[in-house]
């Protein structure tokens, strides 16, 4: 099942001359933030203690140049969002030996470079998602990005995700991009080859098993190796109280409600994943719930039959995400709370109280090795930066 996405729309900057505090007006299908940190020319390489150049040109003493930094800047938000489809990228604005590296992959020319994006669209369905673009140095711009890849050959078809930056070198003779360099936020090892980076797409390509139902819509603006960010559109549930994250307690309540106990006697289509919600730190007060389709809203619905059932609307926003398999037990989830909750803090992130455990499966129908489980918790801001 394919994730479900935001719109993607991208909304280039205001043009106008590069100064040291510009800011840039984000894409539409990303979340941008102000008062966030501006990418330096210099960032820290995680497997050193020194610090390297991003930029391959920032090695050349600059020589008298008219590159208009901006206009590429604007280029690239016009240019990047067609790298799989069939317009493709304008190769004319690369140089022929532009030096493109990954932590799996490098190529030395534009021929090359252009080869491994038809190799990953045969291969695979990648989606990819810009979120912004910006100058980081006199000949350097640097761009975030989500990108998603299906693998179709396979018959789970898995999903793929890499988010990360791009840092790309401008010749200041001709003012082509003459390197691509590519930062995955899962890894601590970017530098080319990566063992790290092989064993983080290996392990995408593991087994697990989602329904072919609706979700509740999101994006994925991080994925870092522990866990994955996402952007929430609202939703709306019908709920009702629980005694335990991974019981059931209250389930046939709720599922009644969507096969007809309602005022109406209305059929609704069902939905994954099965949410279980606890509200506190204490865990003290937990509900169990299910997410209506996103053709109905909160007004039009028929009102629950049971007083102990209820419909909310959900507003959404940003939640961290952390997915395992197996079947989940109480035990089980609050040790995997316990592991997002200590990363999230150790990345400066700020964790609301509770957790939610999404379970996307039926376990009478799903081997335990391929159920999918997620457990969430909701942030109180989150910035790209």
């Amino acid at each position: 099942m394919t994730t479900a996405h935001l719109s993607d729309t991208i909304i280039r900057p205001i043009s106008g001359n590069y100064v040291a505090n510009r800011r840039v007006k984000p894409p539409k299908n990303s979340i941008f933030f102000t008062n966030q940190s501006r990418h330096r020319s210099l960032v820290y390489n995680r497997t050193h203690t020194t610090r390297i150049r991003l930029s391959l040109v920032e090695q050349i003493p600059p020589k008298s140049s008219k590159v208009d930094v901006e206009q590429l800047v604007d280029f690239l938000y016009e240019d990047l969002p067609h790298l799989f489809d069939d317009q493709g990228i304008d190769r004319t604005a690369y140089d022929e030996q532009v030096k493109f590296r990954d932590p799996i992959t490098k190529h030395d020319s534009i021929s090359g470079y252009l080869f491994n994006i038809s190799m990953l669209k045969l291969v695979f369905s990648p989606d990819f998602q810009l979120h912004w673009v910006k100058q980081t140095a006199t000949y350097e711009i640097t761009t975030r990005w989500t990108m998603e890849m299906t693998f179709s050959l396979l018959p789970w078809k898995p999903l793929l995700v890499f988010t990360g930056t791009s840092v790309m070198g401008i010749n200041p003779e001709n003012g082509k991009f003459c390197s691509h360099v590519d930062y995955w936020d899962s890894l601590k090892n970017n530098d080319y080859f990566s063992m790290e980076g092989l064993v983080d797409l290996i392990n995408q390509l593991r087994i697990y098993k989602t329904p072919d139902l609706e979700t509740p819509k999101y994006q994925i603006l991080k994925r870092t190796a522990t866990y994955e960010v996402r952007k929430y559109s609202p939703f709306v549930i019908v709920e009702t109280q629980s005694d335990q994250l991974a019981g059931s307690t209250g389930f046939n309540d709720v599922a009644g409600y969507i096969f007809g106990k309602n005022s109406r006697e209305e059929k609704i289509a069902m939905t994954t994943p099965v949410f279980t919600q606890a509200f506190d730190s204490e865990m003290s007060k937990m509900s169990i719930q299910i997410v209506i389709p996103s053709n109905k809203d909160l007004e039009s619905l028929p009102n629950p039959n049971k007083e102990e059932v209820g419909l909310r609307s959900v507003e959404g926003g940003f939640a961290a995400v952390l997915k395992f398999s197996g079947k989940p037990t109480d035990d089980i989830v609050r040790e995997k709370e316990k592991l997002l909750r200590s990363s999230l803090i150790s990345n400066g992130l700020k964790p609301k109280d509770g957790c939610l455990l999404a379970r996307y499966n039926d376990p009478g129908r799903t081997k335990s090795f391929m159920m999918r489980n997620e457990v969430l918790i909701w942030l109180e801001e989150f910035s790209l930066d």
